[in-house]
């Protein structure tokens, strides 16, 4: 008599099926972020330009008016505010540099290959991007506008540049800081999609941020009037400005056109992410 056994059929492992939504695209980039160490760097350099450089304004400030001599003519409208945001051209720099290598450099190394892979739908990895590091920059930027303001507020106590934080336009210009470093690193993230170039990035953001406002200053001062309020710059900077005259917009103005340059460069970023291989 005999027995035959039947041999078990094998038991599958199930893998678990991964969706890609909009939630994992934001952790992904999130990872990805503070995976590099010079995320860390930089930001860190773009915290201490932003305090150090308001701070170091403020203690110049104070010495001058300790001195017993005339004031320097720079310092003759100075406000705590304004010495205080003196490092934020500094930052800005900063920010858009490493916004530009978020994106930039993920095509100088290939891993956008990898990326958009596992994204196929391409345009969820330049809004994650976007959202993560913008809302990194605004954080950094608030957080040092804040801690150089109450720093240098307290280097010039005492003197005609004190102020405090419930004086009026204070708190919004210094979260008008911020959110101008914010954009500004979103802008960076767009302009390195779009360009796919680390050093084509950069110099794209400098030109626009620095260069062409210098440019726009030989122009004849009827022109200039028209021109530089709209420009990249001065719309930034009338986001955290104080005072406001007649050849700048008004803080909420310099918004919308700043936020407009934002959008500008992120549709240029999408269309060419949309139509154009890795």
């Amino acid at each position: 008599m005999t027995t035959t056994l039947t041999p078990e059929a094998p038991t599958r492992t199930t893998r678990p099926v991964y969706r890609v939504t909009g939630r994992h695209v934001l952790r992904s980039e999130w990872t990805k972020l503070w995976s590099l160490r010079s995320t860390w760097i930089t930001l860190g350099l773009g915290l201490v330009f932003l305090v150090a450089f308001g701070l170091i304004s403020a203690a110049r400030y104070k010495s001058n008016i300790g001195s017993g001599q005339p004031l320097d003519p720079d310092f003759a409208d100075a406000t705590a505010l304004s010495l205080s945001l003196f490092g934020t051209n500094f930052a800005q720099l900063a920010l858009g540099v490493l916004g530009v290598l978020v994106t930039a450099g993920e095509y100088s190394t290939g891993m956008i290959r990898s990326t958009l892979t596992g994204v196929p739908r391409r345009l969820p990895v330049l809004w994650s991007k976007s959202a993560v590091f913008g809302v990194v920059a605004l954080l950094v930027g608030t957080v040092g506008a804040f801690l150089a303001f109450v720093f240098g507020n307290a280097i010039v106590a005492g003197t005609p540049a004190a102020m405090s934080l419930s004086d009026p336009g204070v708190l919004r210009s210094l979260l008008g800081t911020g959110l101008y470093l914010g954009l500004v690193g979103v802008i960076g993230v767009a302009l390195g999609a779009l360009l796919r170039s680390v050093a084509g990035g950069i110099s794209v953001l400098v030109a626009a941020l620095m260069l062409i406002p210098g440019l726009i200053s030989l122009l004849p001062k009827s022109w200039q009037g028209d021109i530089s309020p709209y420009l990249p710059s001065d719309a930034g900077q009338a986001m955290f400005a104080l005072t406001h005259d007649a050849t700048t917009l008004a803080p909420a103005a310099g918004m919308l056109v700043f936020v407009g340059w934002t959008v500008l460069a992120l549709g240029g970023a999408a269309y060419r992410l949309a139509r154009s291989d890795a």
